[in-house]
């Protein structure tokens, strides 16, 4: 599955057509995380050596997936149809946007098993929901309710479990139309506000002025506020 979706990201990235992904789950869950049936666990002295490298799991396919998912350069949206567990949990966070249904929710299982948040979960979560929070939620591992998150600040929207599908299909229809340049240069922007200080900051901003106020998506905006109709940008 790793290598499945792996793929569809870069056939996205690369194929000039697509403004806008979403992504969701299938079945009752969204993603329980790493399949521990499928670690060989051994508490003998000999047989640690031939424990799994999970520092090469991450790095080989978890590492590659979330920075994928961050460096789109169109808009990623979630749609979250139930449980997000362990690195399930850190995929939802590097998405753009998240809709929940009110059945969903988040686990950060990782202390359950000795193990750390890995796949970007410990850099997104804190910046989402604040310190405290985000240090209770990884230690203790209890489960967050889709209605809590949303009041927390981690994801966007809760809506009814019935109402999923459409809104999520609804908003991205709506992302899809809009001037995805200007989305992909917005993104680069608040990912990189955190590493920078604000003079650097407002430089950054007024290069990418700079360039999409030439830009032919810009003109159709103006052109269609001024006569008063529906804009039709083309993402360039």
């Amino acid at each position: 599955m790793h290598q499945e979706l792996q793929q569809a990201l870069d056939d996205i990235a690369t194929d000039g057509e697509t403004r806008c992904v979403l992504i969701t789950g299938a079945g009752r869950g969204f993603c329980a995380g790493q399949d521990l049936n499928d670690r060989s666990v051994n508490s003998e002295a000999a047989e640690k050596a031939k424990a799994p490298d999970l520092g090469k799991s991450v790095e080989s396919f978890y590492n590659p997936l979330i920075r994928r998912i961050t460096n789109l350069r169109m808009p990623v949206v979630c749609a979250l149809n139930g449980v997000a567990a362990g690195a399930g949990a850190s995929l939802v966070m590097a998405c753009d946007i998240v809709i929940a249904a009110r059945s969903a929710s988040f686990i950060l299982s990782f202390a359950k098993v000795g193990l750390v948040p890995d796949s970007g979960s410990s850099w997104h979560l804190a910046r989402a929901i604040g310190m405290p929070r985000a240090k209770a939620l990884a230690l203790l591992g209890n489960k967050l309710k889709a209605e809590q998150a949303e009041q927390w600040g981690l994801i966007y929207q809760v809506v009814d479990d019935e109402q999923l599908v459409a809104e999520s299909t609804q908003l991205v229809e709506h992302l899809a139309t809009q001037p995805t340049e200007g989305l992909a240069r917005t993104k680069k922007l608040i990912h990189s506000s955190f590493e920078t200080s604000l003079n650097e900051q407002l430089e950054k901003e007024r290069l990418e002025m700079q360039t999409l106020g030439r830009s032919h998506d810009y003109q159709e905006g103006v052109a269609s506020f001024i006569e008063k109709r529906e804009p039709k940008f083309k993402g360039c």
